[in-house]
This record gives C-alpha cells, sequence and structure tokens, in this order.
C-alpha cells in the first residue's frame, strides 16, 4: 500500500500487443505522497506498462483504477487529475513555446497563467526560447517543454516516462526536486527511469518489470513485495 489514499492501483495487469504479454502481471497500489518508480532492462516492457495505465492502449486482462475509478482518458474527472510526460508526445507546430504553456495554464483554470508560464520557462531554461516554435527548438528544449507543459498543470498523479532524457545533470536534479514536491503536496507519481541519482532522490518504492515483476528497495535492493505472475 502507498503512504497515503490510494490513488492508482493495478490488480493482476498483463500488457503487452496483438494478444502477446510483454511482462509478466503487474500488481501494485501508488498512495497519495509516494513515487513508485518502474525500472527494468531495455524492452522489458516499462513503457508499455505506463501507457496501459495511463489509457493509451488496453490491457490484456486484469485492472488498472485511478482514485477507484476505471482508466478512461476521454473522461473529465481522469484528464483533471492525471498529467503524463511521454517521449514521443507532439506540439502544435504553428504554437510557440509560452503559448504552448498558456493554453495548457489555461485550459486548465490556473490563476495568473501568465505568471505561471513565465515561472515554468524559467524553471526549465526556456526564457531565450520563449518565442520560439517547437522545430526551432533544440532536443533538450523540446524535453524541458514536454515537462514544463506536464507539470505547470495540477494533477494528483503524474506519470512520467523516462523524463530524464536529454537534460544536464543539473536540470535532472532540478527535476528530482519538483517530483518531490509534487508529493510534499500530496500527489502521487509513477516514474519510469534509468536514472539511478533519480530514481534515489524520489523513489519511495521501485517496481521492478521482468517476467515476474518484483517490488524492492530502491536504496539497498532488497524484496519488499513480490509481484504476481
Amino acid at each position: 500500500m502507498g503512504e497515503g489514499e490510494a490513488v492508482l492501483e493495478a490488480d493482476a495487469l498483463l500488457v503487452g500487443y496483438a494478444g502477446a504479454p510483454v511482462c509478466g502481471e503487474v500488481s501494485f497500489t501508488v498512495g497519495s505522497g509516494e513515487v513508485l518508480a518502474v525500472v527494468g532492462g531495455n524492452g522489458a516492457g516499462k513503457s508499455t506498462v505506463v501507457k496501459t495505465l495511463a489509457g493509451r492502449q488496453p490491457p490484456l486482462s486484469g485492472e488498472a483504477r485511478v482514485h477507484g475509478l476505471p482508466v478512461l482518458p476521454d473522461a473529465v474527472l481522469f484528464r483533471r487529475r492525471v498529467a503524463t510526460v511521454f517521449d514521443e508526445d507532439v506540439f502544435f507546430p504553428a504554437l510557440t513555446v509560452r503559448e504552448h504553456l498558456l493554453l495548457v495554464a489555461r485550459g486548465h483554470s490556473l490563476a495568473s497563467p501568465e505568471e505561471r508560464v513565465r515561472d515554468e520557462i524559467g524553471f526549465f531554461g526556456l526564457a531565450d526560447r520563449a518565442d520560439a516554435v517547437p522545430d526551432a527548438l533544440s532536443s533538450g528544449q523540446r524535453r524541458r517543454l514536454l515537462l514544463a507543459a506536464g507539470l505547470i498543470r495540477p494533477s494528483s498523479l503524474l506519470l512520467l516516462d523516462e523524463p530524464e532524457q536529454r537534460l544536464d545533470p543539473v536540470m535532472r536534479d532540478a527535476l528530482a526536486g519538483r517530483i518531490r514536491g509534487h508529493v510534499d503536496d500530496g500527489g502521487a507519481v509513477l516514474l519510469v527511469t534509468h536514472d539511478p541519482r533519480l530514481l534515489v532522490r524520489t523513489a519511495s518504492r521501485c517496481l521492478v518489470i521482468d517476467e515476474v515483476p518484483t517490488m524492492v528497495s530502491p536504496e539497498q535492493g532488497a524484496v519488499i513485495i513480490a509481484g504476481s505472475s
């Protein structure tokens, strides 16, 4: 169980493509104030698990719930509560960095949206690119814009798929602080990462994805809970 109220639950969740599973069944609960890190080798199925939890593809079997409700990405309550960052997310090609973030801020009815956007642009080091369109940004700058769009909006659950990609060490440390701030405010985070430093600085527990997923400690690697398979 998580540290607080259950936010995300997976019950005997089996994920894969065309009826073929990519890993064993996954069962866990992430509570408010908790970061569950999902780790494993390349191709182990980590991103497939997170995409399924986000409603981007259906499970082969089992169930996932957010605040006790089925994962329905088009539902208003789901969209209000769940923020995601995936590497393949796309941008509006004609909107600038500032305009993208203002669209998110106003769409989620943030107070003082211009001020919030200014702060987010400053945090992610995009001030000199605020009026640039996505095609004019570097790969690292586009990654920071994706993160800014995911973090500026209110949410009770963050689903982050390798958010450290293309970030320098200083920005990775800053991101770790933002993740911890989210859970300190009562949010929950599911984090897929290959970065040991980000893992140790943020994770409450780790889910090791393999043929038999296992829950382990981020500090010592000691087995806490065996996943069902």
